[in-house]
């Protein structure tokens, strides 16, 4: 295989800690940024005040429901082509690349159109309040309207990570993520004086508010997706594809991607519509309450993305893995992924716990939402080894094409414990947002419980996805 384009799986001479950092590396290295980005962004709006925070989290949770549908698709063809590309077979990996462009194309059609018609309806059924809707709304529409290039960025992000490209992804994504940034700065605040050590100038801006931060998302993702997308017709390698191939659809292809991907995709509904439960009633609570968890997760971000690479690792080794008839090595590649994880996860642990009002802050100058939100940082710090390992058994078992098991844990751990939690300790008796916490951490400390459990049943080891395997 070119190395140039993919990462040699079955060299047992290297250190499984070298393989995994090769392919966790750069996804480690981007995602953190993303963060770090995210974080910005959120701090730009939330200097805004608690009303502008609320107007843009009030939504995530039932937009992230809707596009789960077309995103996981993403994760069937991942599977198949990490086991192509490590069984050798090139071509069928790069019939899976074109029908997945076919694919997310068509789908993300009707999500937008879905989208901007609910654009105020979904922030009002979430419980937001009157004062919100507006804002909301016009976030919604903008944001609805950049689907197809952000499920197709997120597509194109797993394929080239299953050929064990993922340089190519991260590099990509810190340009949206930066391009993203500026876009925001000059889009939410309007013209100003800025004072930068005795030294004062006029700083441009459109004065856009909430709304500037949509657009400002929606271009950087839709400019991201469109390079991703060149990428994969002018790479020089196994991956290149070009227009003169056929882009009809491929009944086979498609049914064994549904097969995978119905599974993950009800997975992600599971996860997202229990987000919507979660999120509306923590709305229940108040602005202040809403705005302390949106921010309090945007700051657990930086800590969970160490696990989420680690996790994405797994799934790129454990599919070539096996594809190339060696589930022995991907039991390697997990173990030592979770081992380095754990480690990894245990400084960042340390870091939420003990900087969670000084990390607060940095998002917010509300006294208010500032401590609620450290409380919470100080909760989700006890779960971030567990809460890896959960990604690293979901990222092996969905690489091995067992979806319907993480769909099965998700089922039990998301709703028997996240979900009633909420409904029974909040909703019926009363107590308050830090209850909402310690549900949540609760649901992933069973879910890391169950997947280790999947895994060392070993039903994994008996999956076939490719035409020729035995």
């Amino acid at each position: 295989m070119n190395k140039k384009n993919n990462v040699s799986l079955i060299d047992e001479s290297r250190n499984p800690w070298v393989t995994i950092l090769l392919l966790a590396g750069p996804i480690f290295f981007e995602q953190i940024l993303a963060s770090l980005a995210q974080a910005v962004d959120t701090a730009m709006v939330g200097s805004l005040g608690a009303v502008a925070t609320a107007s843009v989290s009030i939504s995530s949770a039932p937009n992230m429901l809707i596009n789960s549908v077309v995103m996981a698709l993403g994760v069937g063809f991942t599977s198949l082509i990490a086991r192509c590309v490590g069984a050798g077979d090139l071509n069928r990996a790069r019939t899976l690349i074109r029908q997945a462009i076919l694919t997310i194309s068509v789908l993300s059609i009707p999500v937008t159109a879905l989208l901007f018609g609910l654009a105020r309806y979904i922030p009002m059924w979430m419980g937001g309040a009157e004062e919100i809707l507006d804002t909301a709304a016009s976030y919604n529409r903008i944001f609805a309207c950049s689907t197809l290039f952000r499920c197709l960025t997120m597509v194109l992000t797993s394929i080239h990570r299953g050929y064990g490209d993922s340089k190519t992804p991260m590099k990509v994504n810190i340009f949206i993520n930066v391009l993203n940034v500026i876009g925001n700065y000059l889009m939410i605040f309007s013209t100003r004086e800025l004072s930068i050590f005795g030294f004062t100038f006029t700083m441009f801006g459109f004065g856009w508010g909430v709304t500037g931060a949509a657009i400002a998302t929606s271009l950087s993702a839709t400019i991201g997706s469109l390079i991703l997308l060149v990428h994969c017709f002018t790479v020089k390698g196994e991956m290149r594809i070009s227009i003169h191939d056929s882009f009809a659809p491929d009944k086979e292809e498609l049914h064994n991607v549904v097969q995978l991907g119905i599974p993950a995709a009800l997975q992600q509904f599971a996860m997202s519509s229990s987000f919507i439960i979660v999120t509306s009633t923590v709305a229940s609570l108040g602005t202040v309450a809403v705005a302390s968890q949106s921010l309090a997760g945007t700051a657990e971000s930086l800590s969970f993305m160490p696990g989420f690479a680690f996790a994405t690792a797994v799934t790129t080794l454990f599919g070539q893995s096996l594809g190339a008839k060696r589930p022995d090595l991907a039991q390697k590649y997990l173990l030592n992924a979770i081992k380095l994880g754990a480690i990894v996860m245990l400084f960042t642990s340390f870091a939420l716990f003990f900087g969670s009002t000084f990390i607060m802050s940095l998002f917010t100058p509300d006294p208010e939402v500032i401590r609620h939100g450290g409380v919470l940082l100080k909760i989700l710090a006890i779960i971030q080894i567990p809460q890896m390992i959960s990604f690293c058994t979901n990222g092996a078992l969905q690489g091995a094409g067992d979806t319907k098991t993480p769909l099965y844990i998700s089922l039990i751990s998301v709703w028997g414990v996240r979900v009633l939690g909420c409904v029974i300790f909040v909703r019926l008796l009363g107590f308050g947002l830090y209850t909402v916490c310690i549900c949540m951490c609760t649901d992933n400390v069973v879910r890391c419980l169950l997947g280790l459990l999947a895994y060392k049943r070993g039903k994994w080891k008996t999956i076939k996805l490719n035409k020729n395997e035995a």
